[in-house]
């Protein structure tokens, strides 16, 4: 994501102020259906054709009703049961969202007010901190330790219990350091600072299994709160789908300051496809975990400093500089994103795991652009 200056502001209404003092909040994402796209961590293959298929059977007057979600919650709890995670559920227990971004952003509108602390880590996904500022919050971010990224498990203890933010938020794994913090860590937050409402962002947990949902109890710890989406594995990052997961009256209140038809029935149609497939996303996990052991041995061999860990994503520290191997990927019709003006990851481009053919194509062009730098 990129932050980019705002044009200057007319006289007449004014805006509060903490709308007034922030920066735009923009990702640069024109220009990218005809490239290779390993800069976002989408699927990068497409949905199940359950999907496509769903989307083609939907009647032309049905464009012209307001979206209608009965039984798309019942939908999200069979397919984690699927899954394996058994904890009991029921529909109250699930908001449906425009994508995880507006669960993002919700949360912070229900729980966020001025002189209020957002605790966080850095570096991790840019969107949590504009969302803070625009609520006036103050925001603590502790940074992962160590070339591996550690989790700063002992400062961010300490500051809990000293501080007792208004929120903790947790990407898990972290995007973009791929970090993975272990269930009950998450939950030992959670029980520690009861005032604090705990959001963790799992993204990418399918890829390494990471969801704290198995060890949850959200009847006793009714301040934590689980983001999952269908953009990463399914493939429906264009329909805007996302999912909270919490105590029920937890996922009211978010549910208060939303629009009553914020998630449209395009989306609605494929989520229910996409959550009865869940075949495909196991293969395309699969896929990428593959593509992934296959990449690592490239760089290995290479000896070029990279990181890997949670997530369908890792990073690499080009022989060149970052901004230019990007933009020479770019123009090669490969796109990565350059990480340099992230904290802690100067140098770093962070590149998404797709197939094992792609990561082929990204290897090939990548080597031919940097590691020839060395003859």
């Amino acid at each position: 994501m990129e932050f980019k200056n705002s044009p200057p502001m007319p006289e007449g209404a004014n805006p509060r102020i903490e709308v007034q003092e922030m920066q735009a909040y923009k990702a640069p994402l024109e220009g990218r259906r005809n490239s290779l796209r390993l800069d976002f961590n989408e699927n990068t293959i497409g949905p199940s054709p359950r999907v496509v298929e769903a989307l083609q059977k939907v009647p032309a007057n049905h464009i012209s009703i307001y979206p209608e979600y009965n039984g798309l919650r019942e939908a999200v709890i069979t397919n984690l049961h699927s899954k394996g995670i058994s904890i009991p559920l029921n529909p109250m227990q699930i908001g449906l969202f425009n994508g995880v971004d507006a669960a993002i952003n919700a949360i912070f509108h229900a729980y966020g007010d001025r002189g209020n602390q957002l605790m966080t880590t850095t570096p991790t996904f840019g969107y949590y901190t504009p969302c803070a500022h625009m609520q006036g919050m103050k925001v603590h971010a502790i940074p992962y330790e160590g070339l591996n990224f550690t989790f700063p498990i002992k400062k961010l203890t300490t500051h809990l219990l000293e501080q007792q933010p208004k929120l903790l938020v947790i990407c898990n794994p972290n995007n973009p350091t791929g970090t993975r913090l272990q269930a009950q860590k998450i939950l030992d937050f959670a029980t520690m600072s009861p005032e604090t409402l705990v959001v963790v962002d799992e993204l990418y947990e399918a890829f390494t299994g990471d969801s704290v949902l198995p060890k949850a109890d959200f009847d006793k710890t009714p301040n934590l709160v689980v983001l999952q989406s269908l953009s990463k594995t399914a493939g429906l990052a264009g329909l805007r789908i996302g999912f909270a997961i919490g105590n029920k009256w937890t996922i009211d209140t978010i549910n208060r300051v939303t629009g009553p038809y914020d998630v449209n029935s395009f989306a609605v149609t494929a989520a229910r496809a996409a959550l009865q497939d869940q075949a495909y996303i196991d293969g395309y996990i699969k896929e990428v975990l593959r593509a992934r052991k296959w990449i690592i041995t490239q760089l290995t061999k290479s000896g070029l400093r990279h990181h890997v860990d949670g997530g369908n994503y890792l990073l690499i520290w080009p022989n060149g500089n970052s901004s230019q191997v990007e933009a020479s990927l770019r123009l090669s019709g490969i796109l990565v994103r350059d990480m340099g003006e992230k904290p802690l990851l100067k140098g770093a481009l962070r590149v998404s795991i797709g197939t094992t053919d792609q990561m082929k194509q990204f290897w090939t062009v990548f080597s031919k652009i940097d590691l020839s730098q060395d003859d």
